[in-house]
């Protein structure tokens, strides 16, 4: 038994098993605390303390799931591509909605850590919040914030702007597709991506296209409004 415990096969089912059955409950209850992401976090570490299963060994195990997750962004290309004929036309909107998205973002993070009293490193670590956990947690790194606190904190975001972005939208009475693609993926990256995906090929095209322009802009803003900042001695 110990030994099937610790194979990379019952690590992959476990992963594997533990999310759709998280989806399957999502579905049945639409309770927004039952989050499938959130649930299977929560069923995978009670799981892995019953069955004592140390974190690293896990880790190694679901290997294959990690690897899928560069694939799965790759994919997102190709539905872009799919819907390329939503981007004529709009690719000046697209890239002035994301850089104003990128740096009320940003100011919003250090103003509202200012006004907190808030620990310059803290600040450094909320500040790429909305960008993707592999990017958000270099830029961390680089301007001293605490990366392994911004990937939770990139986790949080995402979960919530999933749950709330939707109903955000229907209650501001925003129809444009284009519209609803950019602010899921702006500003909940991957997982709200999902729920963008969700509401239509467009929206899930358009919002995987503002992950990847979202960290761009991030890695090259908040160094500059760092140097801002510390001129003006707001850090």
């Amino acid at each position: 038994m110990n030994q099937l415990i610790q194979s990379e096969l019952f690590d992959l089912v476990l992963v594997v098993g533990t999310y759709i059955a998280a989806t399957y409950l999502y579905k049945k209850t639409h309770l927004s605390l039952l989050h499938p992401l959130l649930t299977s976090i929560f069923f995978i570490i009670v799981l892995l303390e019953w069955l004592d299963i140390p974190y690293e060994s896990f880790q190694e195990g679901s290997h294959l799931v990690h690897f899928m997750l560069g694939p799965s962004v790759v994919a997102l290309g190709y539905v872009l591509y799919a819907q390329m004929q939503y981007l004529k036309g709009n690719v000046v909107s697209i890239l002035t909605s994301v850089f104003v998205g990128a740096i009320v973002g940003i100011t919003s993070v250090i103003a509202i850590g200012k006004l907190m009293g808030a620990d310059p490193s803290l600040i450094a670590t909320l500040q790429p919040k909305s960008v993707t956990t592999p990017i958000a947690m270099g830029i961390s790194e680089k301007n001293g914030g605490i990366p392994s606190l911004t990937a939770v904190i990139v986790v949080a975001v995402g979960i919530f702007g999933s749950i709330v972005g939707p109903a955000v939208l229907r209650v501001l009475g925003i129809e444009s597709r284009i519209a609803k693609g950019l602010a899921l993926g702006a500003s909940s990256h991957g997982v709200g991506t999902a729920a963008a995906i969700q509401l239509g090929a467009v929206e899930g095209a358009i919002s995987g296209l503002a992950i990847g322009l979202m960290g761009i802009m991030t890695a090259i803003l908040v160094p500059c409004i760092r140097v801002v900042c510390q001129w003006l001695h707001w850090v």
